[in-house]
């Protein structure tokens, strides 16, 4: 099998394969549970170092975990240039310490087709990148369900157009193969921590009105911001196309409840879509 090696594992989260599960269940067993979930077709999930978000992904997995499926949609930002405005993963598994997560070929090829029919375009393949906003959801996922692949989307052009036709592609092919939607994002960058509450509060605000243009225009107004706009935005397009009716609002921490630095930091955000 051709793998793609973690650069992440010993940096961004424990490489003890035995620490990790340790720690990733500690994050699930501490969330809440959100009341009449309904059906949870996704969730939006923040992608930091596990020291940082661990415990706001947590709340975001800890919904996911009534999602038994054996697909998930994994949908993140890109944190590096590329020409390129879509990308997937060309090898055939990613691996973290608590295994490998195989890719469902079939799914990104149809995925690829029907965005080639949209916008005259697809995913690129890419090998051994560096990106985190896909990685760092996996060890959660690992601990919550058992023998599931993965969809994995990198978007670089977080366009109102490409957000849009990327979700009704990803609707179009999941509705007769059931997935886990994650959408991938952070939240505001190396504001203040009264800048950031203000900030993530709006932003939030958006996301809990399930509303993905809203949450793209909270950049371009200046009142919010996200890394992961695009892939909140994708995902909820594809969802609402799938019969989500709502988003639920689950979770807020920054960078600095944990360090004790309040003069620059990251939020984050967890979610769930009902």
């Amino acid at each position: 099998m051709d793998v793609r090696p973690s650069p992440l594992a010993g940096k961004w989260y424990p490489a003890d394969p035995d620490i990790l599960a340790e720690t990733i269940d500690s994050h699930l067993k501490s969330a809440d549970d959100i009341p009449a979930a309904g059906h949870v077709h996704g969730v939006v999930a923040p992608h930091a170092g596990l020291r940082f978000s661990g415990s706001v992904a947590g709340a975001a997995f800890h919904a996911a975990r009534t999602r038994d499926v054996g697909l998930v949609a994994l949908i993140g930002p890109s944190h590096h240039a590329s020409p390129h405005p879509l990308l997937t993963c060309s090898h055939d598994a990613y691996e973290t310490p608590l295994g490998r997560v195989p890719i469902e070929r079939n799914a990104v090829n149809e995925l690829d087709a029907a965005l080639q029919d949209r916008l005259g375009f697809g995913l690129t393949p890419v090998r051994n990148d560096p990106e985190h906003s896909l990685e760092m959801e996996l060890p959660f996922l690992q601990r919550i369900r058992a023998g599931f692949a993965i969809l994995p989307v990198v978007i670089v052009e977080q366009s109102a157009h490409i957000c849009h036709a990327l979700g009704k592609a990803l609707a179009e092919i999941l509705v007769k193969r059931p997935a886990l939607l994650v959408a991938s994002s952070d939240l505001s960058h190396f504001y203040t921590q009264t800048a950031a509450a203000k900030l993530d509060h709006e932003m939030l605000g958006r996301i809990g009105r399930f509303d993905p243009d809203a949450v793209l225009e909270a950049e371009e107004l200046g009142v919010g911001y996200a890394c992961g706009r695009g892939a909140i935005a994708a995902t909820f397009h594809a969802a609402k196309a799938l019969g989500a009716q709502e988003a639920r609002v689950l979770k807020h921490a920054t960078s600095g409840e944990v360090t004790g630095d309040f003069s620059s930091v990251v939020g984050y955000g967890a979610a769930a879509i009902v």
